[in-house]
Parts: C-alpha cells; sequence; structure tokens
C-alpha cells in the first residue's frame, strides 16, 4: 500500500469537513483511516471545527428533519430513524452488531437487513394502518459485523389504500440492498381492522 503524505492541518480540517458534510454518517474510525492520523488527532480536528460526534451529528438530523411516524411505534422501526418526510422519503441507519451476525461467519442475517427495510417502508406512510402486502427485494452483497448500514426508502406512489415504496440500503456508498414494497393503507378506505403495522420479523 503506497505511503501516503499526510495534509497540512488547515487543509486536512478543510477536507474532514467537507467529508463529514458528504456523508453525516462517518464515523471517526473511518477518518483516521481516510487521513492516516490517529483518533486523537481526528477529535481535536472535529471539536476545533464544532462538528459534534456521529451521534449528536443524528440526533441533531433526526431534530431538525422528521415528521412523526404515524403507522408504528417508533421503537418497532428497525434501526435509527435520521429523516422522515411522510408519504415522500426517509432514511434509517442500522449498526449490525452480534447479535445481528452468524456466529461462525460474521454475517448479517437477511432478515434483520430486510426488516430495517421493511419497517422503514411502513414507517414513511402518513397513515395510523399501514401493512406490507408484498416485497420484492435483492441481497446485493453480504453485511457483515459492525458494518452500518443506511436505508432510504422513497414513495413512489400514493393511491386509495395503496403505496409503492423503494428502498436502497447501502454501506458507505456501496448498495447491498433493493427492495421494493406494495404498502397497503387505510387512507380513504372506509374499513377498519388489522394490525396497525407489518410485523417485519
Amino acid at each position: 500500500m503506497p505511503v501516503i503524505e499526510r495534509l497540512p492541518k488547515r487543509q486536512r480540517q478543510q477536507q474532514l469537513a467537507k467529508v463529514i458534510e458528504e456523508n453525516p454518517f462517518v464515523t471517526d474510525e473511518e477518518l483516521t483511516k481516510r487521513f492516516t492520523v490517529s483518533i486523537q488527532t481526528v477529535r481535536l480536528d472535529r471539536m476545533e471545527l464544532g462538528i459534534p460526534e456521529l451521534r449528536e451529528r443524528l440526533k441533531l438530523m433526526a431534530e431538525q428533519s422528521y415528521d412523526q411516524v404515524r403507522s408504528l411505534p417508533l421503537h418497532e422501526v428497525i434501526g435509527d430513524v435520521i429523516d422522515l418526510q411522510l408519504n415522500k422519503s426517509g432514511i434509517s441507519l442500522f449498526e449490525i452488531r452480534e447479535e445481528h451476525v452468524f456466529s461462525r461467519t460474521k454475517i448479517a442475517r437477511g432478515h434483520h437487513i430486510f426488516s430495517q427495510a421493511n419497517s422503514l417502508a411502513v414507517a414513511v406512510i402518513n397513515d395510523e394502518i399501514a401493512l406490507t402486502a408484498s416485497a420484492d427485494i435483492r441481497f446485493i452483497r453480504s453485511i457483515r459485523l459492525q458494518e452500518k448500514c443506511v436505508a432510504k426508502a422513497y414513495v413512489r406512489s400514493v393511491s386509495k389504500g395503496k403505496a409503492k415504496v423503494e428502498v436502497f440500503t447501502y454501506v458507505n456508498d456501496e448498495l447491498v440492498f433493493q427492495g421494493n414494497f406494495i404498502i397497503y393503507h387505510s387512507k380513504n378506505r372506509g374499513e377498519g381492522g388489522g394490525d396497525s403495522h407489518a410485523d417485519s420479523d
């Protein structure tokens, strides 16, 4: 691997700020690898630039741009909801931990990846009753322990009682999962009954 020359502090801080602006989900550990500096240097750079740590950044993002989930309790959404525009789009972050992987291979169990996408597809619907009717899904590559999955949901259409939601899940900038969901909802339907959320497992 070629030796990367370290940047002068001012230049490094400018680039670090730009990287975080482009990808708010980037961790301090990832920044240390990118700039070949210690974790302490990254933390000092962030402090000097007034950039909060990842968890705080995510919290701020959620507070700044967040509609209230109507279709299911927030704790039933798999992953941390970062952004939600009802009937439009949503973003959630899900970190793969020990309990999500096969013990031998450290590869994430597929149902966790599906659950993140499915629960986000349901959460983005502006209705108290929303259920997954069908899902056409594609796993593009295996996801491993400690990888961070960023799911982005887009509502493609909403018609009477039915919505089409497309979800793309990324690790860094790499697409790892894609799903097309048909979500039934109760808007403009005179019917009640049924569970108020999809069983995402």
